[in-house]
């Protein structure tokens, strides 16, 4: 890939950390004096999740799960497994599971269901882009940080091919 394109930056690394801080102290607020984990849903939200660990003012556990499409399946068939689990037991525990963007909320429900019954004390969702319009099931998201379209993104931790997860904000891609 020679270079990649974009049409506009939506949310520049000033305005992505401003939001971050917000989510943190939010976070810090309601999780006072408990224990808490969290679940960061690889590789999107990589970028977005080491940087709401270090704004979050508690002690806590951080671990990371993948989740990747059945092979031989088309995408279309939504069917998802869980390529890389957590390697700490979440039971009795505070779950906040970290996401990059939901959209229709599909596989972050299965996550959620999977999760659920490990029989952590809680487990809430913080996704620092959201779409409520494509949501295709009633997914509870306690903490986002802000609502997008349909546009095709790329840039801190979202890609286009593997490229572009490293750009320090997000822009629109052109298609």
């Amino acid at each position: 890939m020679d270079e990649i394109r974009y049409k506009k930056i939506l949310f520049s690394q000033e305005k992505l950390q401003e939001k971050i801080r917000e989510l943190g102290a939010r976070i810090t607020s309601d999780y006072e004096g408990k224990d808490l984990i969290l679940l960061g849903v690889l590789k999107g939200s990589l970028f977005f999740f080491t940087d709401l660990a270090r704004e979050i003012s508690l002690p806590l556990q951080l671990d990371m799960l993948a989740i990747g499409s059945i092979p031989d399946t088309t995408s279309s068939t939504g069917i998802v497994r869980i390529t890389k689990d957590v390697d700490i037991s979440i039971t009795g525990k505070h779950v906040i599971v970290v996401e990059d963007i939901i959209r229709t909320g599909l596989t972050t429900a299965y996550l959620l269901q999977t999760l659920e019954a490990r029989k952590p004390a809680s487990v809430e969702v913080c996704t620092l882009l959201y779409n409520p319009e494509r949501q295709l099931i009633d997914l509870p998201v306690k903490y986002y940080g802000f609502e997008v379209d349909r546009s095709w993104l790329i840039g801190y931790g979202m890609d286009s091919g593997e490229y572009g997860r490293n750009l320090p904000f997000i822009a629109e891609m052109e298609h």
